[in-house]
């Protein structure tokens, strides 16, 4: 029965809440346990070349501020309110005691993705990996010590990991271009000096815009119809920059913000881009430009059925015992069978012996990868070369063998899903090109650390069964030996 008491609940005294110890079973406490703070310290000084200035926050907030965010998918602003908010990230962190204000700005955030690079947080995932292990390999300690010459299998993809921009198009870039320039000549023309017998520089705003609209708002335009908005659009960008050209004589480009500047720069190589394209009737060209805010990211012909072409970087992972490895991050694109030699060998460098199977997908099979994995002694998956056995026995046996390692290659598409899904690998937010590779690389390594934890929390609690269970044996032979004794008596 619930009774209605009229009145409104009483707020309950805060300090109270935070009164006591925390819980050591807790996510954040286990995992604090399980990261190398002292690398993380180590790496983190490298970026710290002058011992002047203001102290620098510890790097154990720094990085932690960094996997906080990413396990919770959180934005920069969404990340500090929490931490300011939960006693158990204050402690993840390294903080003595609880504070109620914000730690830091939300634009360190940024900062900290500068300072912890994608090669910095491959290093610090290996060292997990390496940590992980060693206690695996306890757990299931051998007589043996020697290893083996081949062992285990390899598992190796790649994928697109999109970028957040608009999808590109020629007269989309090009009207962008227009309203940039635009905007400078507006700042150049308000700080002008000994120009007083000079005319603004006419922009033709309006025509411009009126070009663009009259394409974009309809559902279908010829070619030739887009081909004229195009050519319009070009006039306007050529006239813009031979205006910002003259207007430089008597007004410094300083004046302009650091990121207009550099998107002034974007634009001229992004128009003369446009100008092969549109002289030569083309479609492509060589370090084409998608975005003028985010200049290197580069389009990514993927074939899929959803997005035949994507835009962002180029990723190459390796799985091997359910742990994921971050061997090539690029926004350039690249032939992803080139790339299996190479992890091959960071696969031996790891482990100290090459693995039995490696499964990959079939632009993965080529013949240099086929002779390397031959020369090793290394199965790679999938059909053999060659015209396929006339015994009907070995050729089912053979295409079971192809079917178990279809299903084991399966597991590197479980890790783009669950990263693309639950981590958002499948848009970054980020707008830096060194911000957006850490944060791929970070994306990986806490997924790896959830593995981490729910692994430890696994042993743990077979030690705690297995002791456990040891105790129930001596409490029985103890009474055992009680019973005996009453009877000799």
């Amino acid at each position: 029965m619930y009774k209605n008491t009229g009145s409104e609940p009483k707020m309950a005294n805060l300090p109270y809440f935070l009164d006591g110890t925390l819980n050591i079973n807790n996510r954040w406490v286990k995992l604090a346990a399980i990261i190398p703070w002292t690398d993380v310290e180590e790496i983190y000084a490298l970026n710290f070349t002058s011992h002047t200035g203001p102290k620098a926050l510890p790097a154990r907030t720094a990085f932690g501020s960094l996997i906080i965010q990413v396990k919770l998918s959180l934005t920069d602003e969404e990340t500090v309110e929490m931490i300011s908010e939960n006693p158990y990230l204050q402690y993840f962190l390294g903080f003595e005691r609880y504070k109620q204000e914000a730690p830091f700005d939300s634009s360190m955030m940024t900062h900290f993705r500068k300072r912890f690079g994608a090669q910095d947080i491959k290093d610090i995932d290996e060292l997990l990996h390496t940590a992980t292990r060693k206690k695996e390999e306890d757990s299931n300690d051998d007589s043996d010590n020697d290893p083996p010459s081949n062992k285990g299998s390899l598992i190796v993809d790649a994928s697109c990991v999109p970028g957040d921009i608009h999808y590109p198009t020629d007269l989309g870039l090009l009207n962008k271009a227009r309203e940039k320039t635009e905007e400078v000549i507006d700042i150049l023309w308000c700080h002008r000096s000994n120009t007083e017998d000079k005319v603004k520089p006419r922009t033709y705003r309006e025509d411009g815009r009126k070009s663009f609209l009259s394409i974009v708002l309809k559902k279908r335009v010829s070619k030739k119809k887009r081909r004229e908005v195009i050519n319009r659009q070009f006039h306007c960008v050529r006239r813009n920059l031979a205006s910002i050209d003259e207007l430089k004589k008597y007004a410094d480009l300083t004046l302009l913000k650091p990121s207009l500047y550099r998107e002034l720069l974007v634009i001229g190589t992004l128009y003369q881009q446009q100008q092969y394209m549109y002289d030569n009737k083309v479609t492509s060209v060589d370090d084409r430009i998608v975005s003028i805010h985010q200049p290197h990211i580069r389009p990514i012909v993927r074939g899929k059925a959803g997005a035949h072409t994507e835009f962002g970087a180029k990723i190459s992972i390796s799985v091997v015992d359910g742990w994921t490895f971050t061997d090539t991050i690029s926004f350039d694109s690249y032939n992803e069978g080139t790339e299996l030699i190479s992890q091959i060998e960071k696969y031996k460098e790891r482990f100290g012996y090459y693995p039995e199977s490696t499964h990959a997908d079939k632009i993965y099979r080529n013949k240099e990868n086929r002779a390397h994995c031959k020369k090793h002694g290394i199965r790679i998956s999938g059909p053999s070369l060659g015209r396929p056995p006339k015994d009907e026995k070995l050729r089912k046996e053979q295409k079971d063998i192809q079917r178990q390692d279809e299903a084991i290659r399966n597991q590197v598409e479980g890790c783009f899903g669950v990263a693309k899904r639950r981590y958002k690998l499948d848009r970054i937010f980020t707008k830096i090109k060194a911000s957006s590779e850490t944060l791929i690389a970070l994306i990986f390594m806490v997924m790896n650390l959830d593995k981490a934890l729910a692994f430890l929390s696994l042993f743990g609690q077979y030690y705690k069964q297995l002791l456990e269970h040891f105790l129930n044996f001596i409490s029985i032979i103890s009474q055992g030996e009680h019973l005996k004794r009453r009877v000799i008596q």
